[in-house]
């Protein structure tokens, strides 16, 4: 390359999942033996066909689909996903408190560019959700990994010690990315009280609230009628209505952020995807009882997953929720090489934990993220058949 290259965006590492895809290259799976692939938490199935008749009427009746539109999304979406996030956490948010992305991913960066400049620092508990990580590479901003436990949770006063006159924001992701968890209400209260001592932004992103296996809200932090001052929360319609490849998030903050917010999307997208947003809102009104039985769905896959786990001797489960399993091998290898090895040796497509955690971190080697979303309970026993009986 004889042209220029902004030295952040080559001190970012390659996309994962996109890596990991390209030790399928060559790889002959038999029929008796397809590929299981557990890299990717993304649904593999289309929309429901309530849904893509929806779709296919807004493309082909709603002229205004197909046109730019307003750079913080749809007004009627936005009133929608008020008026539900404000009954499910019994709290006061207006829909000029949020604004639509193109996809979660965006939301997060459109953020954290309002945020941080280069230099600035922004803490990610480890092991971290690598698109993270990777942006705040690209702008110049430090990462700062806070270790997480055995339980894969975060110490809000292990944080605390890690916040200089750089500190812009904490992020925690709940249910967790990679690791699965679910953060317990008090936990994420903690570091909203701890954001608010330091006048620095608690992010939440909760992509994976609606595969939560408690009942109601999962924090109560828009309860707080000073909530914009510190929190800004993120969500996503990929995994509630398979929207995926339509790229639709949402961004919660005060309205005075969302106003900088529009800065940036302007000049990225001008606009989230005109027909995913009028079929997320067409799903927030009319899919209430389908995503219930997806979420029972996981709920059962995930308890697959529990139940079967003793069947993988000097193997420890530790962390499971969302659409993932995190899990520590018993092998003298280490992760990335295991998942490598994996594909020809066992047919699994899976990603080590040294995509999520800083290169001197020895976690890294040690574990491996397991995304069940895309396979049923009897797609989980054979999982476990093929790496129960591993030979390395």
């Amino acid at each position: 390359m004889s042209t220029p290259l902004n030295p952040h965006i080559r001190n970012t590492f390659a996309p994962p999942v996109m890596e990991a895809y390209r030790w399928l290259e060559g790889v002959t799976f038999p029929s008796d033996r397809p590929l299981i692939n557990v890299s990717q938490a993304a649904p593999a199935l289309p929309p429901p066909k309530n849904m893509l008749k929806a779709i296919a009427d807004i493309v082909l009746n709603d002229p205004a689909a197909h046109l730019y539109g307003a750079d913080l999304g749809l007004a009627e979406l936005r009133a929608e996903v008020a008026t539900q996030t404000s009954a499910l956490y019994a709290g006061t948010i207006t829909a000029d408190q949020v604004a639509i992305t193109s996809g979660c991913n965006q939301a997060f960066t459109s953020v954290i560019t309002t945020l941080a400049a280069q230099g600035d620092e922004v803490i990610l508990p480890t092991p971290w959700y690598f698109n993270h990580k990777m942006h705040l590479t690209m702008q110049g901003v430090e990462a700062v990994p806070l270790p997480t436990g055995e339980d894969l949770l975060p110490d809000p006063a292990v944080a605390e010690a890690l916040i200089t006159p750089r500190t812009r924001a904490i992020v925690l992701v709940t249910p967790n990315n990679p690791g699965g968890v679910e953060y317990p209400a008090d936990l994420v209260r903690a570091f909203y009280e701890l954001a608010q001592r330091e006048n620095i932004a608690l992010v939440v992103d909760e992509t994976y609230r609606d595969f939560d296996s408690r009942e109601g809200a999962p924090q109560d932090l828009f309860t707080d009628p000073h909530w914009a001052e510190t929190l800004i929360q993120l969500y996503s319609f990929s995994k509630a209505y398979r929207l995926t490849g339509h790229r639709v998030g949402t961004l919660t903050a005060s309205a005075s952020r969302l106003a900088e917010v529009e800065k940036y999307i302007d000049t990225v997208t001008i606009c989230p995807n005109q027909i995913g947003q009028r079929a997320a809102l067409w799903g927030m009104r009319n899919m209430a009882g389908w995503l219930a039985g997806e979420r029972a769905e996981i709920l059962d896959r995930r308890a697959a997953m529990s139940e079967g786990f003793h069947r993988l001797e000097g193997w420890k489960l530790r962390g499971i929720g969302g659409f993932f399993a995190y899990v520590e091998h018993p092998f003298d290898i280490g992760s990335d090489d295991l998942a490598r090895r994996l594909v020809a040796e066992a047919g699994v497509l899976l990603l080590p934990a040294t995509f999520f955690t800083p290169p001197e971190d020895p976690r890294g080697q040690r574990e491996l993220r397991i995304a069940y979303a895309n396979i049923d309970r009897a797609g989980v026993g054979t999982l476990f058949d093929r790496l129960e009986n591993l030979a390395l």
